[in-house]
């Protein structure tokens, strides 16, 4: 498997010209963000989470995304019944395991979704990917306590049991799946300043999963357009307040040649 930037292009294009409606059921803190970053990339969003509709919605969706950031016994329902529902219809389901290993609770969620449901894609940073396998596994808050490439070893196991393609986010986002590696090195420290940036990054996975059916290669174009959109933004940022606004624009107005620019990609076996 080779992604070159006109592969991410020719994704991109397609999101821009189908304009996926991409199912989330995510956190409070992040919803308005991830809407509008999906709508700059050219996905469709829907913030849907009532158990009453959750199976309807997903029914019209190319792509579910569960974030686990906000996390309620009453969305946990409407979670699992998406993603069960995603499953009958080989929907895409992206999963971000926000903060597991911070709390019994928020892990116990986690393992109990990849036992239940196992997500197409789990995206996380280093903790959080960690504390799927691992009891001793720190999360701090929601932050990661480890780099991403302390999580290989685990992610490839999560990805030989579950199936799951697992993304592991940090200086170096890591794509794991059965046959191959993708390290994506694009993006630049100040993103990590801005609240919500692996959820987007999460979402944007879910709207290049609902065009591009090689899932893994979707997930690392998703990695890699969130990268260079964040180097863009900085570029053009005094801090977190304007990288925001700034890193939207770079979103919808991305071309051809900033990814091939700007793009930091390897693959291996």
């Amino acid at each position: 498997m080779q992604i070159s930037s006109s592969d991410i292009w020719n994704t991109v294009q397609t999101i821009r010209q189908k304009a996926p409606l991409i199912h989330n059921i995510t956190n409070y803190v992040v919803m308005n963000y991830t809407a509008n970053a999906l709508l700059a990339v050219g996905a469709s969003p829907v913030m849907a989470h009532a158990e009453e509709e959750v199976e309807d919605m997903v029914n019209i969706a190319g792509a579910l995304v569960i974030n686990i950031g906000t996390l309620s016994s009453h969305w946990i329902k409407s979670m699992f019944r998406a993603a069960n529902e995603a499953g009958k219809r080989n929907i895409p389901i992206i999963l971000d395991p926000v903060g597991a290993g911070a709390t019994g609770y928020r892990t116990r969620i986690t393992r109990e979704f990849m036992e239940t449901v196992p997500p197409t894609v789990i995206r996380g940073n280093a903790s959080e990917i960690l504390a799927i396998l691992k009891d001793d596994a720190k999360t701090k808050g929601v932050d990661s306590t480890a780099s991403s490439n302390d999580a290989l070893r685990d992610a490839r196991e999560i990805n030989r049991t579950y199936g799951s393609i697992v993304c592991i986010s940090g200086k170096t986002d890591y794509i794991i799946s059965a046959d191959h590696t993708v390290k994506v090195m694009n993006g630049h420290p100040m993103m990590t300043r801005v609240t919500g940036m692996g959820c987007t990054a999460t979402a944007i996975c879910g709207a290049f999963a609902a065009v591009n059916t090689q899932t893994s290669a979707a997930v690392a174009e998703a990695m890699a357009v969130m990268g260079i959109a964040g180097e863009l933004a900085v570029a053009k940022a005094e801090g977190p307040g304007s990288l925001q606004y700034h890193f939207l624009d770079a979103l919808y107005a991305l071309s051809h040649e900033d990814i091939e620019r700007l793009l930091k990609i390897e693959v291996s076996s």
